[in-house]
């Protein structure tokens, strides 16, 4: 569905129940992939995500598709919900990315193949974390939100180009942190 579709369905989502299960059911993993890439605990991210619906609700009726697409305008909701946990919290929760994956999965039973998967995971976790919070910040939205250069651009007020230019300059840092050409 093209950017203007959802705006359009958005507008339709203020008295159509139907309208807005579609918003929804496309927008909610979208969201959920977000928060959980930067919380990286499941119960936490149910938590801010909820919050960020409820938002969704509260002010669907004052959504101006004129001043921004609703894709923008749901992840400003989503960042500005996510900042406000962290200014709630004392400090950011460290998880180890262990327990992220598999919590209850014992490492002796595990195939080679999922112990190898899972130390990848872990090595780009680690090379992530060594990145900027402003390169961290536009991975996460571009490959967990799933949004393009102008979205993000839209969402963090910077230029599409300067999204670009800081992806590929942190694409190249994560390739050499994980020793990839």
């Amino acid at each position: 569905m093209e950017e203007r579709d959802w705006n359009i369905v958005a507008q339709q989502a203020i008295d159509d129940d139907n309208a807005f299960d579609e918003l929804y059911e496309h927008f909610f993993p979208r969201i959920y992939n977000l928060i959980y890439a930067r919380v990286k605990n499941s119960s936490v991210a149910d938590d801010i995500v909820s919050d960020v619906f409820e938002k969704l609700v509260e002010h669907l009726g004052s959504f101006d598709s004129t001043k921004a697409s609703f894709t923008t305008w749901l992840s400003r909701i989503a960042t500005r919900t996510l900042t406000d946990y962290y200014r709630w919290q004392s400090h950011r929760q460290n998880v180890e990315w262990d327990d992220v994956f598999s919590p209850t999965v014992d490492k002796k039973e595990m195939p080679d193949g999922q112990l190898l998967e899972k130390e990848g995971k872990k090595e780009l976790l680690l090379a992530l974390g060594k990145l900027s919070e402003r390169e961290q910040q536009i991975i996460e939205l571009k490959f967990w939100g799933d949004m393009s250069n102008k979205e993000i651009a839209d969402t963090l007020g910077i230029s599409a180009a300067n999204v670009g230019v800081i992806l590929f300059r942190a694409m190249g840092t994560m390739r050499l942190l994980l020793g990839r050409e």
